[in-house]
């Protein structure tokens, strides 16, 4: 395992002078729930055996939007945001993602995952290999190419997403590695040590530090290709977090990446705007996802 990129704080530091990272600022709740439309796969869990307890049997499940009359078409595995304490895949801007991307050929795993504090750190990591893992191993039976699987998110999601495509210790205990993944889609992830995770610890919520718990702990040069979108005012130290990952990814040589800050959006449209035609990350991932073999 590599140790932790302590080196690249100062550079962190001098871009927390930045107005952007004045304040905190916590995530945007979920909406209420969608209802299902003809022709989704819902529900489907990715977690099964005599083992499961209640929390898992209702939360570990997801939702297939297949693109229609497509074949051996991509699939974006898609967690949503909520702090890591709240949220769901049926939320309705979710869906509207999710159908989105669906329409433009590319399917999409909408995924619930369990939430702290009732589950703690590591149980919502655990849970995102689990789901990568089961689309990887079902997806051609719904018409999608096994080889062309891709992990991303919104905000935490995002952060689930880096930290599965880093740390190759979450996919093992499901015969994956991280070539897996055929690329990551972060949009406004947290790349820091989660701060409801360092809640989860007792630590104040803006304590600083990447440890294993962080993405920016397990930069490798051989990840995925991936996508890092942020908005032009996101919330704070999230630019500055995907940057600082960025600067990381260049010093371990990672070359296969790309990072964008998508302007005229904040912290929740950067995510929710996905599901608009023309809006610029959207056709920014689009592009990415066509790109990759």
């Amino acid at each position: 395992m590599r140790a932790p990129h302590f080196a690249l704080l100062p550079f962190l530091a001098g871009l927390l002078l930045s107005p952007v990272a004045s304040t905190l600022q916590a995530e945007t709740p979920a909406p209420p729930t969608a209802v299902a439309a003809a022709g989704d796969l819902k529900d489907l869990p990715y977690r099964s055996g005599e083992n499961l307890d209640d929390y898992q049997k209702s939360r570990c499940r997801l939702d297939l939007y297949l693109p229609p009359s497509a074949k051996n078409f991509p699939t974006l595995v898609w967690l949503h945001g909520g702090a890591l304490t709240g949220g769901v895949k049926d939320d309705p801007t979710v869906v509207a993602v999710a159908r989105h991307f669906a329409a433009s050929g590319i399917a999409v795993a909408a995924v619930n995952y369990r939430l702290s504090p009732k589950a703690k750190f590591p149980a919502y990591l655990d849970d995102t290999a689990a789901a990568f893992a089961w689309v990887k191993n079902n997806i051609a039976a719904h018409g999608g190419n096994p080889g062309r699987v891709f992990l991303g998110g919104h905000s935490a999601g995002g952060y689930l997403a880096l930290m599965i495509g880093m740390d190759s210790s979450y996919l093992k205990p499901y015969g994956m590695d991280i070539p897996a993944i055929a690329g990551l889609v972060p949009v406004a992830g947290q790349t820091l040590t989660h701060y409801s995770i360092r809640e989860e610890r007792g630590l104040p919520k803006d304590r600083i530090f990447a440890d294993g718990a962080s993405p920016l702990h397990h930069v490798r040069k051989d990840a995925p290709p991936m996508i890092l979108l942020y908005a032009e005012k996101d919330m704070a130290l999230r630019a500055q977090e995907n940057e600082l990952l960025a600067a990381a990814l260049r010093q371990a040589g990672h070359t296969a990446f790309t990072i964008r800050m998508i302007p005229g959006h904040d912290h929740g449209s950067v995510g929710n705007d996905l599901a608009k035609p023309g809006d610029e990350g959207f056709e920014a991932i689009l592009k990415f996802v066509q790109s990759v073999p």
